[in-house]
């Protein structure tokens, strides 16, 4: 599943590509008939993103009052992608929930978890139940550290945790722990709040790098040597994705369990 960095370049990207402009929007698919028809022909008014969801706003053409205006809602889940092309676009491949096309450029929307038209009521529902999102300028970091240090669940599990901090994925969740050598079975509780400081704004830093590069760049240049990543196309990781293998500073192995339904990576030497 896209981790946030990846939902806040998307918004960027649309920004760029529809910001201002009148669109045409549609569903070849047809799971979308009407959600697309309530915006179409609207004015793309922008897109952001809140930890792994992406909002789009839209406004109605020649107008500026908030009346009128309409929202679309996507989470991309495990298989959702944009796919990006030039105008005009060819006829639609495969099963394209949402298509749309702007000027210079179209998109289109296949296999997501969520596209849907959302409310206000429908955002501030959302917002509420999601944790600061280390991407956002708003973001106010307090109030994941105040959830972190009430429970005693493993702060492995609290990372991933949408409800705690917005738009961690198992990647950042597991490398940041290595960087600050906490095991991530730690009792969230036994996080000192200078401990929880370092997480959190390691957190900025790498998301907003993977935001830039398009790519999570998560060992530090120095570590940056050895080991190829555990895929080609991928930069190097500590521990993610690395089970069975030496730790790239200790050399003890790199250990994995499975933590509420996802895999967890760590190195037992290094994360005490």
């Amino acid at each position: 599943m896209p981790e946030g960095h990846t939902l806040h370049r998307l918004a960027r990207r649309q920004q760029r590509a529809f910001g201002g402009s009148s669109v045409r929007v549609s569903s070849p698919q047809g799971r979308f008939v009407d959600g697309a028809a309530a915006v179409d022909g609207m004015v793309f008014a922008k897109a952001e993103a809140w930890g792994k969801h992406l909002v789009q706003h839209f406004r109605p053409l020649g107008g500026r009052a908030r009346a009128g205006r309409r929202m679309i809602h996507v989470h991309l889940g495990l298989y959702g992608a944009f796919s990006e092309a030039a105008m005009p676009m060819d006829d639609p491949v495969g099963q394209v929930r949402m298509r749309i096309e702007g000027r210079d450029v179209g998109t289109d929307l296949r296999g997501p978890t969520a596209c849907e038209l959302f409310t206000p009521a429908d955002l501030d529902a959302l917002i509420a139940r999601l944790g600061p999102d280390p991407l956002r300028s708003d973001a106010d970091p307090a109030r994941a550290r105040d959830a972190i240090a009430r429970s005693r669940r493993p702060i492995g599990a609290m990372l991933m945790d949408q409800r705690v901090i917005a738009g961690v994925g198992n990647v950042y969740r597991a490398e940041v722990l290595f960087r600050a050598g906490i095991d991530p079975y730690r009792e969230s509780r036994r996080i000192d709040p200078a401990e929880f400081d370092g997480l959190w704004s390691d957190l900025v830093g790498l998301m907003r790098i993977g935001v830039r590069r398009g790519r999570m760049h998560v060992v530090r240049p120095d570590d940056d040597h050895g080991a190829p990543s555990y895929a080609t196309d991928r930069p190097r990781t500590y521990v993610y994705r690395r089970a069975g293998e030496p730790c790239r500073i200790c050399g003890a192995t790199v250990r994995v369990a499975e933590l509420d339904g996802r895999n967890l990576y760590w190195c037992p030497a290094c994360q005490r």
